[in-house]
């Protein structure tokens, strides 16, 4: 893309969006979320797996304070409208493909919502996580509210947001908020390479994944197997590609299952 602010391109069947304000700790201002919400729409129409992750030693260190003081401004003339950033972030969450984030460094308040909004999280050993939004005086304004809080529950995330604590990277795996833990400087090779490996599945199957399964987590337990029931159903009977994998697994085509131990793309777990 041309502004450098988020950068675009795909390899194979894989896109790969990256946060490029370095200079800021990939600080997201409104510029950058409108960019960000072109190339996640980009990528659901050319690719079959995205990967967000960040230029520089940083994710991203949330909000940028210096832009959002314009639009607080009690004695500003325009304010700014809410829930602008809600759009790109459900894009990710439950758009057409699958998404995989690499993260290291700060991944912080609107950086870890946006962390979120992903499917898989790969956090490198330098990766630390935090929601000081009580301590500047703001809530979170990402879908924070509804996606970290379901990845750590309400008791963690108050915590996090009441006291000020940082996580590091091995406890944002125990608390759902990666689910992997990588060597500094490799956690975009591996996002990379589970990308990949997610990209080889059937598409309907990865849209059933990432947009049914939330959904169900929504509803009661009736209305849960009834919609299990007719998402199944339809891939079922609608889906040639279905058809056709199961045969090839019936007729020893298939490829096996990992290893125990191991993730799809052939790495430990």
């Amino acid at each position: 893309m041309a502004d450098e602010r988020v950068t675009y391109e795909v390899e194979g069947q894989v896109a790969l969006v990256g946060l490029d304000r370095a200079s800021k700790r990939n600080a997201l201002n409104d510029e950058m979320i409108k960019l960000l919400r072109a190339a996640v729409f980009r990528a659901g129409e050319e690719a079959r797996c995205g990967v967000i992750y960040a230029h520089g030693e940083n994710f991203s260190a949330g909000l940028d304070l210096a832009e959002a003081m314009t639009w607080m401004d009690p004695t500003a003339k325009k304010r700014r409208p809410r829930g602008r950033w809600n759009r790109p972030f459900d894009l990710i969450a439950r758009g057409p493909i699958p998404w995989v984030a690499a993260l290291k460094g700060a991944c912080i308040g609107g950086g870890l919502e946006l962390a979120s909004a992903a499917h898989i999280r790969v956090a490198d050993e330098t990766t630390f996580f935090a929601l000081p939004e009580g301590q500047r005086g703001i809530f979170v304004g990402g879908g924070g509210s509804v996606r970290i809080s379901r990845l750590l529950g309400y008791a963690r995330m108050s915590d996090l947001m009441l006291t000020g604590r940082v996580l590091t990277a091995q406890e944002g795996e125990r608390n759902n908020l990666a689910q992997y833990v990588v060597p500094a400087g490799e956690s975009l090779e591996r996002a990379k390479s589970l990308a990949k490996r997610i990209a080889e599945n059937a598409t309907q199957s990865n849209w059933a994944i990432t947009n049914c399964l939330p959904r169900i987590m929504d509803l009661s337990h009736e209305d849960g197997l009834f919609v299990e029931g007719l998402v199944g159903g339809a891939m079922r009977e609608q889906s040639t590609e279905g058809f056709e994998r199961v045969r090839a697994f019936v007729e020893k085509r298939a490829a096996p299952l990992a290893k125990p131990g191991t993730s799809g793309d052939g790495q430990k777990a």
